[in-house]
């Protein structure tokens, strides 16, 4: 009788490892895959797959070198760091912020990097610093333009204001409005600094992750970096308003219109990123060394031990997580759609229908939306409690529909007011004003005002009005339908359309 022996592979010493990552996949891919939507969604306008293709050219760039000295302690922290993720995952998942859950990812980012020991290799990275590289990758611009574009206008111009005060000519500053030499500037919120200052955030942690500094030399560069892009982009809006007022001494040069105004932006944007590539230079004596030893051995680093149990339990917990109903803490309170007019000017209503991108923007979590046409114009209101959850610019949800949109500026006129040009699918042109009126009596163009003004009194109600126009409508027909739709609202009745002259957009820098 011949006896065969087949190899025997057990299978429970993995059970606790799979369990583990398993979970941490299931995790890991609803945010992981709504980040990259955010990256090829034209309404974020995020450049975040270069920085996540930036930051994994990094990590294969140091990865690929040899380990100078193995840490075992630290591979263990890396894997119980990836699971403490589940934390933070399970409050995005409770609260409705997909941006927390996706925040996660770059915990994750430093975990993978303490678990290859970045920092003990021939080419070594500092491990947070890459993983702080990754959380650019996700829509912060829309964050803080949202968040604090408010107040990053208002120091932009103040500083801009500031240096044109240095000359000879009178300048006039009202809020983020400039009156120098006969011209009358806007400082709007693309002009805010906020992609300037993320680009400078960037390089400078890009740096910092090559460069490993200490902690004291990192807080200088981080200091340079915010000085030099409030400098940087006061630079800028100052050469866009000299070039503005002598536009005939350099040859009738347009510095508003391509390719001077991103050159313009380009050259001070190097000159601002000077300062940080210095601090790097000077600041690579003073980095953490990395202690050189005899290489560990192949195998030295053993997979940290998992308990079967506990690896079940915790893939069951993460299923759990995954399953939570959110419960956001800033949801709108219960409001019915808005009473839109059954007529305005000449015109009767038409109720339109929300498309179900509107009705994911403007009412999920208790807004509400309605619209209507009345002839050849469109009104579109929305009301809400949370403007952080459902006040968009029109860029962002008619960009998402397929329209081409391009920011134009705010009216000076009795009813302030943002102004787009938007070109649909079918190539038709529209001429967009919104305006934002709190019930206070507040009324602002730009939703990052509108929602600090809301966080210093939450709970206050806002409207969005948006009046939708065919662009080669006559402007006094435009105003008269504007009045008309402000007296029906109840809202301040601005003067007579018919005896004001048509007030024209003042140049947005």
């Amino acid at each position: 009788m011949r006896f065969m022996f087949y190899p025997r592979f057990d299978l429970h010493p993995w059970l606790g490892p799979l369990g583990l990552m398993l979970g941490l996949l299931l995790l890991a891919a609803h945010p992981l895959i709504w980040l990259v939507e955010t990256w090829f969604d034209p309404a974020y306008d995020s450049y975040g797959l270069w920085v996540a293709m930036l930051t994994g050219v990094l990590l294969l760039w140091s990865a690929t070198s040899p380990v100078q000295r193995a840490n075992s302690q630290q591979r263990r922290f890396g894997l119980g760091l990836l699971a403490l993720t589940a934390a933070l995952r399970l409050l995005g998942q409770w609260l409705g912020i997909n941006t927390l859950g996706a925040a996660a990812l770059a915990v994750d980012v430093y975990a993978i990097g303490l678990l290859l020991n970045l920092d003990r290799r021939a080419r070594p990275l500092a491990p947070g610093w890459l993983a702080v590289l990754f959380v650019f990758a996700l829509p912060i611009e829309r964050i803080l333009q949202r968040g604090f574009g408010f107040v990053l206008q208002q120091l932009s111009a103040a500083s801009a204001c500031a240096a044109l005060q240095l000359g000879s000519a009178p300048v006039q500053c009202d809020g983020i409005q400039l009156q120098w030499q006969g011209q009358t500037v806007l400082v709007d919120l693309p002009c805010s600094g906020t992609r300037g200052l993320l680009l400078l955030l960037l390089l400078f942690v890009a740096l910092a992750a090559l460069i490993r500094p200490t902690l004291r030399y990192a807080s200088l560069g981080a200091l340079i970096a915010l000085a030099a892009a409030t400098l940087g982009n006061s630079l800028r809006i100052v050469v866009l308003a000299v070039g503005l007022v002598h536009r005939e001494a350099l040859g009738g040069i347009d510095v508003l219109a391509e390719p001077w105004h991103s050159a313009i932006g380009i050259l001070t944007l190097g000159c601002s990123a000077l300062p940080l590539w210095l601090w790097a230079r000077t600041g690579r004596g003073g980095r953490i060394p990395v202690a050189r030893s005899i290489p560990a051995a192949a195998g030295a680093i053993r997979l940290v031990s998992v308990q079967p149990f506990t690896g079940l339990a915790f893939l069951l917990a993460c299923a759990g997580i995954i399953a939570l109903p959110p419960q956001p803490v800033d949801v709108a309170r219960p409001l019915s759609a808005p009473s839109l007019p059954d007529r305005l000017a000449t015109f009767t209503a038409q109720p339109g229908v929300l498309t179900a991108q509107e009705q994911n923007y403007f009412t999920r979590y208790g807004g509400g939306a309605a619209r209507a046409a009345y002839g050849p114009y469109g009104l579109l209101v929305v009301s809400t409690t949370a403007p952080l959850r459902h006040l968009h610019s029109p860029e962002e949800c008619l960009a998402g529909a397929g329209h081409t949109v391009r920011y134009l500026g705010q009216t000076s006129g009795p009813i302030p007011s943002a102004v787009y040009r938007s070109t649909d699918p079918q190539g038709r042109v529209w001429r967009i004003a919104v305006s934002y009126v709190s019930e206070r009596g507040e009324l602002t163009t730009h939703v990052a005002e509108a929602v600090w003004r809301w966080l210093q009194a939450p709970g206050a109600s806002w409207r969005m009005i948006q009046r939708i126009a065919p662009w080669e409508s006559p402007a006094v027909a435009t105003e008269i339908f504007d009045a008309a739709v402000w007296r029906a609202l109840d809202l301040p009745l601005p003067p007579s359309p018919i005896d004001s002259q048509p007030q024209p957009l003042p140049v947005k820098l």
